[in-house]
């Protein structure tokens, strides 16, 4: 195997592998269904496996629509569209607090799940400033985190992405530190996470924990720990607002005067009509989410097992203990922008954390922490039946194709026989 994969290294050094996408490119393929309008079939839409941000719940969209006429004015207004907007705000938070486990005073709205877990990181930070800045965070948490949480000593994680929570408490405990962040599950390749040993070690050390559940929210139960809670409407339906929980008694504070909206955490107040499509998202999601998770997750295990079949793939992330919606592959000797290229002239929208899908060219930061093949990755994010209710026949045209397209993209490659 070593010696295939430096052979597969050097056609990529070489430049081989961008020849073959640009010659791909002006390659008529023939599609498995009418491309008229680039989704695969006349007037229909791409049969959708990558919802990390899927469309809005159908009576979210609706909510949207109709919210226009009664909650556009600005609910800091004294006038009384701008008292209408404000109590329709009050009342969408209370929906969106109660998906949270939090208190409707503690909970804020943002533009979207970065802010909000940037703003909940700075937040942590600052106010415990005097104990010092570093942030406990693992290799494979979200950027945004990555990025505040700098240079310090990361807890180990096991080749499924699972944290060690031993390595996890040792950092705890080390100089300097004002703030720890886990998230609930990982994002790029469902492996939960152990929330509990780990809250349990913030505690005894006198930490506080940011628990990150933008990719699990109305999709897997949410543990009701951490001293800030992050979340993304988009998660269970609903637009991409960031959801920001602040427990009471929990050392929080940006520099600065207060600001003026959300809890003293925003400029502004966010968008009415927005945070009633998500409140409404809440709604509709939550009721469906128990028996909507079940039929994903034998969907997934179905993608699973096909992708374990196809020789030299890798399926990544924890087999058992996951998301239930959420499946990588990585795809020896091929290339993850191609791979989805091609899986879309089949009308099959997925994604891929492969370095050539990302603007700065670099391999997924998720894969390279877990030590496995960060080229031909292949994500899959289910969205729920009620945003998509073709999922189950979309996942059975995804394992039937895979094989084919596999073989197809190492032959045009040139890496078929390696």
């Amino acid at each position: 195997m070593d010696e295939r994969v430096k052979q597969y290294c050097t056609l990529v050094r070489t430049g081989r592998q961008g020849g073959y996408r640009r010659r791909v490119a002006h390659t008529s393929v023939e599609p498995s269904r009418s491309d008229a309008d680039g989704t695969g079939a006349p007037g229909a839409a791409a049969g959708l496996l990558d919802a990390t941000r899927g469309p809005l719940h159908p009576l979210a969209a609706a909510t949207l629509a109709a919210a226009l006429d009664v909650g556009w004015a600005d609910p800091a207004a004294r006038h009384a569209p701008g008292r209408r907007a404000r109590s329709l705000l009050d009342t969408a938070r209370e929906v969106l607090a109660t998906a949270m486990g939090v208190r409707p005073e503690e909970l804020s709205v943002h533009a979207s799940a970065e802010e909000a877990l940037a703003l909940g990181l700075d937040g942590l930070r600052h106010a415990r400033r005097r104990s010092g800045t570093a942030v406990v965070a693992a290799p494979v948490e979200r950027s945004v985190v990555l990025l505040r949480a700098g240079d310090g000593e990361q807890p180990s994680v096991s080749p499924s992405g699972r944290v060690d929570p031993g390595s996890f408490g040792r950092a705890l405990t080390g100089p300097g530190v004002a703030a720890a962040v886990l998230q609930t599950a990982n994002g790029e390749v469902g492996t939960r996470q152990p929330v509990d040993e780990v809250a349990a070690a913030a505690r005894a050390a006198g930490v506080p924990l940011l628990v990150d559940a933008t990719a699990s929210l109305g999709r897997d139960p949410l543990p009701r720990l951490g001293d800030v809670v992050v979340a993304d409407a988009a998660s269970f339906g609903g637009p991409p607002l960031g959801l920001l929980a602040v427990r009471a008694g929990t050392r929080w504070g940006l520099p600065g005067p207060r600001l003026p909206a959300e809890q003293g955490r925003a400029g502004a107040s966010p968008w009415v009509p927005l945070v009633l499509a998500a409140a409404e998202a809440w709604r509709q999601s939550e009721p469906a989410g128990a028996a909507d998770a079940g039929r994903a997750a034998a969907l997934v295990e179905r993608i699973r097992a096909t992708a374990a079949s196809v020789p030299d793939v890798e399926v990544v992330g924890d087999p058992t203990d996951r998301l239930p919606h959420v499946v990588t592959f990585s795809v020896l000797f091929a290339d993850g922008e191609v791979l989805v290229d091609e899986l879309a002239r089949h009308g099959l929208a997925v994604g891929s954390g492969s370095a050539c899908t990302s603007s700065a060219l670099r391999p997924s930061h998720v894969l390279a922490a877990l030590g496995v093949l960060t080229h031909g990755n292949v994500r899959v994010v289910l969205p729920t039946e009620a945003v998509a209710p073709a999922r189950a026949a979309d996942v059975e045209r995804l394992c039937a194709l895979l094989p084919g397209v596999v073989t197809d993209v190492r032959r045009r490659l040139g890496t078929l026989d390696l």
